[in-house]
């Protein structure tokens, strides 16, 4: 056998020579890293939207659109930061930094999703057509 049958698959990992605190601690704080520099792009694009004016035909559309992102982005990087200060290698912790991961994890699809919404709409006046006049 690979491992002391005693030992679970888990305990086993935690006790190898990666550790498994830092490697999350990591992970997390790259993650928190994508979310901020998506924060500052979508800030950004509303400041665009709303320099363009209600004229606009999606205005009201991309801007609550951009809002809904900001705030999913503002609750997933205040789970990011509870997640990275746990200590995931104590078993007591597990659970719940599990399931604030998954409920994460969740949150950065919504905001995925959120933003090829935000990307579709926006398309009208920015980048690319709006140097192409049809």
């Amino acid at each position: 056998p690979s491992h002391p049958s005693h030992l679970s698959s888990s305990q086993f990992v935690f006790s190898s020579n990666l550790n498994m605190n830092l490697y999350a601690t990591k992970k997390t704080a790259a993650e928190g890293m994508l979310d901020i520099a998506l924060f500052l792009a979508n800030i950004t694009h509303m400041k665009t939207v709303i320099e363009q004016g209600a004229g606009y035909r999606y205005y009201a559309a991309v801007l609550t659109l951009i809002s809904f992102s900001l705030a999913l982005q503002i609750v997933a990087g205040v789970l990011i930061i509870i997640i990275a200060r746990g200590d995931i290698t104590e078993e007591a912790n597990q659970t719940r930094l599990n399931s604030l991961n998954n409920i994460t994890t969740i949150l950065i699809f919504l905001i995925f999703v959120t933003n090829l919404f935000i990307s579709v709409f926006g398309m009208e006046r920015t980048g690319l057509f709006a140097r192409m006049h049809f």
